[in-house]
C-alpha cells in the first residue's frame, strides 16, 4: 500500500535576504489510506506550513513532497490545482458564505464537476448534510446555525466530492467540548467510510484518542511521539489520563484491524524507552494511568482476536511469589486489582513452568481454583494461558484468556495466534512493568 502523502527531507523558508527564516527542517513523514494522523506542537512550530504544503496550497522549496503519487516540488500551478481537487480542506473558521444555505454551500464544492446536474448536486449535498446530522437544516443559512453546526456544514463540503485526503487545521478550536467532540467523531466516521486519509493540526487534547498516530512538530522538526510527550508533558499526559478514565483507548484499539494493531504495537515498542524518559518530567499518576490503559487495550484486542470472553495480563513478582493484575474485570466489567500466589492456579502454573496451558475442562484440572467461580457466579469453560518473556527470556508476565464466546474449546490456531501477539506485546508489557517500578521509585 502506497502512502497518500509522503514528505522526504522537506524544508521551507519565509522571507528573503537577511530576513529569510527557516521554518521547516528536513521533515519526513508518511500518511497511509484510511489513516488519521494528528499533527501537534507549540504555536509557530510549522504545523500549518506543513499542512499547506501537503495540500498543494504553496510550492515545495526543498525536498520531496508526494501527494497522490504526484511530486509537488516543481509542479506547475495547473498540476497543483488538479491535486487540490482531490483534497478536502477544513479550517478553524468554517468560511461559509452567509448568503447561501447550508446545502448551497456544500453544492459549491461540486462546482467544477460539470457532468453533475443541479438535481444530482443537491442530492449529494443533502446526503452528506444528513450524514453529519443536519438533514433538517439543509436550507438554513449560516447565521441560523450554531458554531458546531456550521463546522458540520464545512465537513460535508469537504467530503462531498469524496476526496482521497482530508486536511484540517484546528477544526475544533472555536467549539465547545461537546460540539468539538461531535465534529471529530463525524469526521472520523465519514472519512473512514470513504477510505481517505486525514491529517489534522490541533492543540486540542480532548481529541487525541481519534488518532492512529500523533506527530509532533517542534522548532520545525518532526519529533517522535515519545519526544512529543517530553516536550508537552503536562498537556499530553493529562489528556491520556482522561483517556484512561473514559476507556476511549480500549475502544479505539478494539476498532483497529489486526494489521493496524500490529503496527501500533511495533510503534509502541520502538518508543517506550522514550516514554520512560518523558515520565520523569510529568505527572506520575497520569503516566501510570496511560500504561495501565495500554495494557487494558492490548488485553482487549487479544480477547477480540481469540473470540474470548475475558483476557487478563498478570505481572509476575518472583521476589514475593505473586501474580498481580490491575486490568482484570469483575462480573460487572469494572476494573479490579487481584493478587494470587505463584504456586496456585493455572496462571501460576504457567509462570512457574514457562509452558503454554490450553485447558478445555478447567474443573477437571488440579490447578484450577473453583472457589473464584463459586464466589463470583462465573462459569469457566476453557482457559488458554501463555507466558510472556522479557529480553533475557525470563518469564515476567502471563496472559490468560477465558471462554471462547462460541462455546468451543481453544484450539491450535488460537495458540498460534496468541503466540504471535505475545512476542509483540511482550516488549510493551515489559516497559509497562518498568514504568510501574520507575514510578514507585519516583514516589519514594
Amino acid at each position: 500500500m502506497q502512502p497518500l502523502i509522503a514528505a522526504q527531507q522537506v524544508s521551507h523558508y519565509y522571507g528573503k535576504g537577511a530576513l529569510r527564516k527557516r521554518v521547516l527542517f528536513d521533515v519526513s513523514a508518511e500518511i497511509m489510506p484510511g489513516e488519521i494522523v494528528l499533527l501537534t506542537g507549540p504555536s509557530g512550530s510549522g504545523k500549518t506550513t506543513l499542512l499547506t504544503l501537503a495540500g498543494a496550497l504553496r510550492s515545495v522549496q526543498e525536498g520531496s513532497m508526494t501527494v497522490l503519487d504526484r511530486e509537488l516540488n516543481g509542479a506547475s500551478p495547473e498540476d497543483l490545482m488538479e491535486i487540490r481537487e482531490n483534497i478536502g480542506f477544513i479550517f478553524q473558521q468554517h468560511n461559509l458564505l452567509n448568503a447561501l444555505t447550508a446545502c448551497e454551500n456544500v453544492e459549491m464544492s461540486m462546482g467544477l464537476e460539470r457532468s453533475l446536474s443541479a438535481k444530482e448536486s443537491r442530492r449529494r449535498a443533502v446526503e452528506l448534510l444528513s450524514l453529519v446530522g443536519l438533514d433538517e437544516r439543509v436550507d438554513y443559512r449560516p447565521d441560523q446555525l450554531s458554531g458546531g453546526q456550521r463546522q458540520r456544514v464545512a465537513i460535508a463540503r469537504a467530503l462531498v466530492r469524496r476526496p482521497k485526503i482530508i486536511l484540517a487545521d484546528e477544526p475544533t478550536a472555536s467549539l465547545d467540548r461537546k460540539s468539538g467532540r461531535e465534529v471529530v467523531e463525524i469526521l472520523q466516521d465519514l472519512a473512514r467510510k470513504q477510505g481517505c486519509a486525514i491529517l489534522l493540526v490541533t492543540h486540542d487534547n480532548r481529541i487525541l484518542d481519534i488518532a492512529d498516530r500523533i506527530l509532533t512538530l517542534e522548532d520545525g522538526s518532526i519529533r517522535s511521539f515519545a519526544e512529543g510527550l517530553a516536550a508537552n508533558t503536562g498537556h499530553l499526559l493529562g489528556a491520556f489520563a482522561q483517556l484512561h478514565q473514559r476507556g476511549d483507548l480500549v475502544k479505539h484499539v478494539s476498532e483497529l484491524s489486526n494489521k493496524q494493531f500490529v503496527e501500533m504495537l511495533e510503534q509502541m515498542t520502538s518508543e517506550f524507552e522514550g516514554f520512560l524518559k518523558a515520565s520523569e518530567l510529568g505527572n506520575r499518576d497520569a503516566v501510570e494511568a496511560l500504561f495501565d490503559q495500554v495494557l487494558a487495550a492490548v488485553g482487549e484486542k487479544v480477547r477480540l482476536l481469540l473470540n474470548a470472553d475475558r483476557c487478563t495480563i498478570f505481572a509476575v513478582d518472583h521476589e514475593h511469589g505473586k501474580l498481580r493484575s490491575k486490568i482484570a474485570t469483575d462480573e460487572l466489567g469494572k476494573p479490579m486489582t487481584i493478587e494470587i500466589p505463584i504456586d496456585a492456579g493455572i496462571a501460576g502454573m504457567v509462570a512457574r513452568t514457562g509452558e503454554v496451558a490450553n485447558i478445555p475442562d478447567p474443573y477437571g484440572h488440579p490447578q484450577f481454583n473453583m472457589q473464584v467461580d463459586i464466589d463470583t457466579g462465573y462459569r469457566t469453560r476453557g482457559i488458554l494461558c501463555m507466558p510472556i518473556l522479557d529480553r533475557k527470556k525470563k518469564i515476567f508476565a502471563v496472559a490468560q484468556v477465558i471462554n471462547r464466546l462460541d462455546w468451543k474449546p481453544f484450539d491450535a490456531q488460537d495458540e498460534k495466534t496468541f503466540a504471535e501477539f505475545a512476542e509483540l506485546f511482550s516488549l510493551v508489557v515489559e516497559s509497562c512493568q518498568k514504568m510501574q517500578g520507575h514510578n514507585t521509585h519516583l514516589a519514594a
